[in-house]
């Protein structure tokens, strides 16, 4: 995917703003606020923007910004975002449709930005979004995003934050039957290391057939973000705004399918959690994580109708979805470390900890396990331990009896000592035979077994959908 974006970089930001500026069937409003007119300057400079530009507009001062927009929480916000862009494409509608409609596709593009403020510091990010007709007298469609700053000066962050914008209008307006070539070129001119995209969202008539399901595994898959989140009603969010100042309990697994021994590892894992000393009160969000790693497995692409499907079923039962590219498990404490100021659990059956435990997977740091276990177990990261039991007849491997290698034995029992692992051993004894490989061979072979192994709504999805290899000719 990085060949990719590399292959586009000889895409000139002025060629793009030009193309624009010289097709006369786009007319609207550009909107910025915090951080310059970084996107209008663009159109300015290339020339030909009396073309393309009805008005262009900054309200920096937050009573004006309320006056015009109404009031909000928070001024760089998805809100503010909407508002804005509602308010500056129904002006256009209003003035300058009797006008000009029948030959005029209008837009309205609006970014609320805070960039790196003169004492530094401050979290640099902001929302850019475009609401805009297609073809005159369309129904509007709309592509909204969040991004990350990562440069270290203010002026090369509203460089960046330009070239974005450009890259965002030329896509809505000349890339918008393809979705996905869109994404890709959000970063033309740019690379990874200086702006991050960690949410975007299609709405409106020309994106009807593009699920923002796919959309978040793109952004992860092509670099743009390390994790993309959506919720149990399928729509995408923005990671910090989920995150932010709440206690937060993580699954990670294959979910290949979702289980009742999945969430019965998430249900004594809240149960623990929710009992820790000063949690009263506390807002607690579970997550089931998915990572890249184990969406390709199976190659160097993802399946998307095998992605759909576990997505869909966690979806069913109820849960918010991460897709991340945290492969190790400090880089995803760290990441959530950096949005919640919460606790922070995560929760993993035997087999994972002791794959934890195995020096070879850390050989990639430096200072090696100890160096990857120093990170993972920073601001009180406890790891809530689930029981397994092999086969019938086999003794209960838990928290208390795990066998590891000698060489680790002391780090593990210091671990151990100081409550590091959390056992759950309020785990339901039924739970403990089932396997997700198991399950697998059971809907593929027609044992109708499988459904008493999986959620009740999840058994219904994966019958009426046919997913993982079930038969729906056999009912």
């Amino acid at each position: 995917m990085t060949d990719t974006l590399a292959s586009r970089q000889s895409t000139d930001t002025h060629q793009k703003a030009l193309h624009i500026n010289l097709d006369p069937r786009w007319y609207g409003t550009v909107a910025e606020i915090g951080a310059g007119q970084e996107v209008a300057r663009w159109f300015f400079r290339v020339g030909g923007a009396a073309g393309t530009i009805a008005k262009s507009m900054s309200a920096y001062d937050m009573a004006v910004s309320d006056a015009v927009y109404g009031e909000v929480d928070r001024y760089v916000s998805e809100a503010r975002l909407q508002a804005m862009l509602d308010h500056e494409f129904a002006l256009n509608i209003d003035r300058l449709g009797d006008s000009r409609g029948d030959s005029t596709s209008f837009f309205a593009f609006a970014d609320t930005v805070v960039a790196r403020s003169f004492r530094g510091g401050n979290e640099c990010h902001g929302w850019m979004g475009v609401k805009f007709q297609a073809h005159p007298h369309d129904e509007p469609s709309q592509i909204a995003l969040h991004l990350r700053m990562l440069d270290v000066e203010a002026s090369l962050q509203q460089e960046a934050l330009g070239i974005v914008g450009v890259n965002l209008l030329h896509g809505a307006f000349f890339e918008h039957h393809e979705p996905e070539k869109l994404v890709e070129s959000l970063l033309d001119r740019l690379s990874t290391d200086r702006i991050e995209i960690d949410m975007i969202r299609f709405r409106g008539i020309e994106f009807r057939s593009v699920d923002n399901r796919l959309v978040a595994l793109q952004l992860v898959q092509l670099g743009l973000s390390g994790v993309a989140m959506f919720g149990p009603d399928k729509e995408v969010l923005q990671p910090s705004e989920v995150l932010r100042k709440k206690a937060v309990l993580v699954e990670r697994g294959s979910f290949r399918p979702t289980t009742v021994v999945n969430l019965d590892m998430l249900e004594c894992a809240m149960t623990k959690f929710a009992a820790e000393p000063g949690m009263e009160g506390t807002t607690i969000l579970p997550l089931a994580e998915l990572t890249m790693r184990n969406l390709l497995a199976g190659g160097n692409e993802v399946d998307r109708r095998d992605f759909l499907a576990r997505a869909e079923l966690l979806a069913a039962c109820g849960l918010t979805t991460m897709i991340s590219d945290y492969f190790d498990y400090y880089l995803l404490a760290a990441f959530l470390a950096a949005r919640t100021s919460g606790r922070i659990g995560i929760v993993m059956g035997v087999p994972s900890l002791l794959d934890l435990f195995d020096e070879r997977n850390h050989e990639q740091l430096q200072g090696g396990i100890l160096e990857s276990f120093g990170r993972l177990f920073k601001n009180d990261l406890k790891l809530h331990i689930y029981p397994l039991r092999r086969s019938a007849g086999d003794e209960l491997e838990t928290v208390d009896n795990l066998s590891v290698a000698p060489a680790v034995r002391p780090l593990y029992d210091y671990l151990a000592n100081r409550g590091s692992f959390v056992p759950l051993d309020n785990f339901r004894e039924s739970c403990l035979p089932i396997f997700s490989r198991d399950v697998l061979r059971r809907i593929a072979g027609g044992d109708a077994a499988w459904e008493d192994m999986v959620p009740a709504g999840a058994a219904e999805l994966i019958k009426k959908r046919g997913f993982f290899g079930y038969a729906r000719s056999a009912d």
